[in-house]
């Protein structure tokens, strides 16, 4: 078997999404290299390999021919050229430069200007400055011809190299600027994409300041360990997730989860790295360091979000190896019919297939980048894709469309053999607190808080048993006592005879558990769990944005869910009913959405990350419920939201929607663009100079138009719009 081993491997030089398909390319031709994931926002490319066939000088020399380099281990990174930080003024000055510039042009065409310039300057003098000019781009298309690739750029060098020859460098040279403006056009729009990541690296603090053997001292950031005492002070950002050990503060959370109000930390709170403490000050416990923290999973998913590319893009790409052929073709088939080299050079230079590579990918960056800003963590265009495409969601129950806090409203004995005095009811919760002392669920913590309500000492359970879906067993002062469902007491006579459970209790969105001792079942303990208040508006939003089906799924018991779904119901505004599913098992969960893709449905499916992180990642797109601290929701979930706020799930969708129409104008208004240029210049009403200025106009276009994603940021939540909570 292969051995196999992943590599984060930095790339110089890349300006455009067709640059990474060549590394990748380049990569993925070596021998031993299983795949490869180039990314052109961060710069890197993640690359499996098997070690004993390939190494890192391998890759690094497929990288340099094809024309990039992998700067050494340790070397600082190359200074940021400044374009991400571009304004809208600069902007706008830009374009108003480059109305100039073609104004001048095409007055300059029209008055016969170029035609005397090349009579008055030799043709060698003129051919000796295009290629100087041009000698950076040229040097690109040679280095991508020696490997047997063509790039964007190849036909406009064969369109400049074929006005030289007809004597026309003027024509020539105006070519070679507008290819410089494309480079420029397409290096301004990687730098406005990388900069929604380069903000959110900037925002996690270099320095932690630790209690280490009584002192406080200042370190870097990479040198604290899990288990570290952190001091923090007012103004100060928090270097890692921890615990509070003492002090008391306000925290601004909205690096991670985009809300603006502040929240209340005191001892036993969780923090978070990189948000920032207003005011106050802490001692912190250090959980999660580093790459691991919240802060750093979502840097991680956000870097790689270029990896699940959209099925759209992979179009793009694909379209985009079968069009500048194309170009060549009808090129050809220009000169052979009209006998114009000038119209052939035209056809050669309005070609432009970066704007079909640019207009997925630039419009999917800008929302992610900008959703992460929100606390709307986006695994990648794929699944903006997804979203835009679903008509049905899913929705896990407890900790979902609830608080996730159920309570326990009621104990009652249900034997009278065993003699628990007056105090039965207090002596059964003892012992199902003592059995659910170690068990994470929801409502094993609602029973231990009910026995610390009533002071009651709980003892250590032995040989504790947790079964998913169903409860737990163990040993209670050498008795055993299992605390779960219905369904995990099948085998007791008494609950299939038992009257308790027909109560109207379970028909008011309650949930019983049954407690047995030594095999016989003596009480039950009803819990309430509040559903959250703004559901019912936020699936009101979800039914207005096309899904057409939405469904509970709870292992809870099937009056619960029916007291849970009518509420929702009966608040909606259109005759819609929410369907819902009860005493499912996890497994349930996976096979209904199973179920609906094999229907050819697009399912979302919404949880909090935990116990059903399995239906998250089958659905085709899983949205984890307040994953700020759960690194198994960041990691099972295609969408993580960062906060507690179902609210957040229709705008995800809306993102979702608003970013695919963005994508089809682009790619909409880059084919007719480019199909009018290549008509008029293949006609001979287009010359090879307006044509070298109009290659460049679908970059600014596609720029322009995605922008208002990234700049608007999905636009405002609907919270905000409505005045609601």
């Amino acid at each position: 078997m292969a051995e196999t081993k992943v590599i984060e491997v930095p790339i110089q030089g890349m300006d455009c999404v067709e640059c990474t398909i060549h590394v990748q390319k380049a990569i993925v031709d070596l021998q031993g290299v299983q795949s490869a994931d180039v990314f052109l926002v961060t710069e890197k490319a993640l690359v499996s390999y098997d070690p004993n066939l390939v190494n890192l000088s391998s890759i690094r020399g497929a990288v340099e021919g094809a024309g990039y380099s992998v700067p050494e281990s340790g070397a600082e990174p190359e200074e940021d050229s400044g374009l991400g930080n571009f304004t809208r003024p600069v902007l706008t000055l830009l374009a108003f430069v480059f109305g100039v510039v073609l104004f001048v042009i095409v007055v300059g065409e029209w008055l016969g200007l170029f035609k005397t310039l090349t009579d008055l300057i030799p043709w060698p003098v003129g051919v000796a400055v295009v290629l100087i000019a041009g000698y950076p781009v040229f040097r690109k298309v040679v280095r991508a011809a020696l490997i047997g690739q063509v790039i964007a750029h190849t036909l406009m060098t064969v369109g400049v190299v074929a006005a030289l020859l007809a004597g026309e460098w003027t024509t020539a040279l105006v070519v070679v600027f507008f290819m410089w403006v494309g480079d420029y056009v397409e290096q301004f729009t990687a730098e406005r994409a990388r900069r929604a990541v380069k903000d959110l690296t900037e925002m996690s603090p270099r320095i932690a300041r630790l209690e280490r053997h009584g002192d406080e001292v200042e370190v870097p950031i990479g040198q604290v360990e899990v288990g570290e005492t952190v001091i923090l002070r007012p103004g100060e950002k928090i270097p890692v997730d921890g615990e509070v050990l003492s002090g008391n503060a306000t925290i601004d959370q909205a690096t991670i989860t985009g809300e603006s109000m502040p929240v209340e930390a005191g001892p036993g709170s969780t923090v978070y790295a990189a948000t920032l403490v207003r005011l106050g000050a802490l001692r912190i416990r250090a959980t999660h360091v580093g790459e691991d923290t919240t802060f750093g999973c979502v840097i991680k998913m956000v870097e790689e979000s270029e990896a699940n590319r959209a099925g759209v893009q992979r179009i793009a790409d694909k379209f985009s190896a079968y069009y500048l052929p194309v170009v060549a073709i009808i090129a050809a088939l220009t000169f052979i019919i009209r006998r114009d080299p000038m119209a052939t050079v035209a056809v050669l230079v309005v070609a432009c297939s970066c704007a079909f590579a640019l207009a997925t990918p630039i419009a999917m960056l800008a929302s992610i980048g900008a959703g992460a800003k929100r606390g709307l963590m986006i695994k990648g265009g794929k699944y903006l894709e997804l979203l835009a495409q679903a008509d049905v969601i899913l929705i896990d129950k407890t900790g979902t469309l609830t608080l996730g806090k159920p309570e326990i409203v009621e104990c009652t004995s249900l034997s009278d053999d065993l003699k628990f005095g007056d105090s039965g009811q207090s002596e059964i919760l003892r012992l199902a607190g003592s059995a659910e002392k170690y068990s994470e669920h929801p409502l094993a913590e609602a029973v231990r808080d009910a026995a610390y309500a009533q002071r009651l000492v709980l003892e250590e359970p032995q040989d504790f048993v947790s079964i998913p879906g169903l409860g737990v067993r163990a040993t209670v002062g050498g008795r055993s006592v299992a605390v779960g469902s219905k369904r995990m007491f099948n085998d007791v006579e008494q609950v299939a005879n038992l009257t308790y459970q027909r109560d109207p209790i379970t028909q008011n969105g309650k949930t019983l558990l049954f407690v047995a001792v030594d095999g016989e079942l003596v009480g039950a303990l009803a819990a309430a769990d509040k559903m959250r208040p703004e559901v019912p508006a936020a699936i009101q939003e979800i039914l207005d944005l096309g899904i057409r089906e939405v469904e509970l799924l709870t292992g809870d018991n099937q009056g619960t869910a029916s007291a849970i779904a009518g509420r929702i119901t009966e608040e909606l505004s259109e005759v819609s009913v929410i369907r819902f599913r009860a005493n499912l098992m996890p497994g349930d969960k996976i096979r209904i959405v199973k179920g609906y893709q094999e229907d050819g449905h697009t399912v979302i499916m919404v949880g909090d990350g935990v116990n059903d992180a399995p239906a998250l990642a089958q659905a085709d797109v899983g949205i984890a419920m307040g994953a700020a601290g759960s690194a198994v929701a960041i990691e099972a979930a295609h969408v993580a939201l960062m906060r507690d706020d179902w609210f957040l799930v229709p705008e995800v969708i809306r993102i979702a929607h608003r970013t695919m129409r963005v994508v089809k104008m682009n790619i909409g208004f880059t084919a007719i663009y480019n199909f009018v240029g290549l008509t008029l210049a293949a006609l001979g009403y287009l010359p090879p100079v307006l044509a070298a200025a109009a290659q460049s106009l679908p970059d600014l276009g596609i720029l322009a138009n995605s922008s208002r994603l990234l700049s608007q940021g999905g636009g405002e939540p609907v919270r905000n719009l409505r005045g609601s909570s």
